[in-house]
């Protein structure tokens, strides 16, 4: 082997050992644009947050005047829209639990086993999350008037179970690709039985994927209109009130709620990430 080969291989090496104690070379144009799409995407936010302060004294709430603790104090002044607001919580409370009971055994199911229809059971998953809203409210309507079902409160839950369940079993079956099913295997090698090899290693496993879908069902549930619309009756919920609302003015009672809304989300996905650290660790 010759010197010139030598160093050749010698520089080669050099530049394949991994460089420590350099910053790496930063791009400020596309820090600049992240950037500017976080603040864009913050923006509606900041602005409902600010004007859940405004001194208004009409109905249009468009133009700040001061800054004020009155409808935080008087949040309740509205009993309209207190009710339609206790009736989006309460069904999206409802809809979080019967769509993670029902999601989370097709998400096991479909991340665990191989079975005749696991492809179709798929595409089917996949569809309902993929199709138009405007679509899956048309349908369940049609389907509530052939069945002559009256449309009101329990009708909206129905529909919003039957949209919120393939983001549960997907999140779950996501979650359950990365288990090792081994694990599970071992407890029951040391003599645990099924439901208890299920409930002490594969269910704590999962909690994480079945909170993320819990919570992803709570916001969908939340804050949808459009099949709600289809399927409310004489029910009214807070985004159905607030459109209605925006005909003739919105009240600043609608900031603080939305605001309230916005920092309990933050809050429990703050908390959700924190158990899901102290698991790890």
């Amino acid at each position: 082997m010759t010197t010139g080969t030598v160093t050749r291989a010698e520089d080669a090496a050099t530049a394949a050992r991994p460089r420590t104690g350099r910053r790496p070379h930063r791009r400020p144009t596309l820090t600049l644009y992240t950037w500017l799409v976080l603040a864009w995407l913050l923006l509606p936010i900041a602005v409902m947050v600010l004007f859940g302060f405004n001194d208004t004294h009409s109905k249009v709430n468009f133009t700040w005047q001061g800054f004020t603790l009155t409808w935080y104090r008087h949040l309740f002044a509205l009993p309209n829209l207190t009710s339609a607001l206790v009736n989006s919580l309460t069904v999206a409370l409802v809809v979080t639990v019967v769509a993670t009971l029902l999601g989370t055994p097709i998400g096991l199911a479909l991340g665990r086993h191989r079975f005749r229809g696991r492809g179709s059971v798929d595409l089917l998953l996949f569809a309902a999350i993929a199709a138009p809203e405007i679509a899956l409210g048309a349908a369940l309507l049609s389907l509530f008037i052939v069945l002559g079902v009256p449309r009101g409160y329990w009708t909206i839950v129905i529909a919003h179970v039957a949209f919120c369940i393939p983001y549960v079993a997907i999140t779950v079956r996501a979650r359950m690709a990365g288990h090792d099913p081994t694990l599970e295997e071992a407890a029951r090698d040391l003599g645990a039985g099924p439901w208890t090899a299920f409930r002490l290693v594969t269910l704590p496993a999962l909690l994480p994927g079945v909170a993320s879908g819990a919570l992803l069902c709570f916001a969908l549930s939340i804050d949808d209109y459009i099949i709600t619309s289809f399927n409310a009756g004489r029910t009214v919920t807070f985004p159905l009130w607030v459109y209605s609302a925006s005909r003739t003015g919105v009240p600043p009672q609608v900031n603080v709620m939305g605001t309230l809304i916005f920092v309990g989300g933050l809050v429990i996905a703050g908390a959700n990430v924190l158990f899901a650290r102290r698991r790890a660790a």
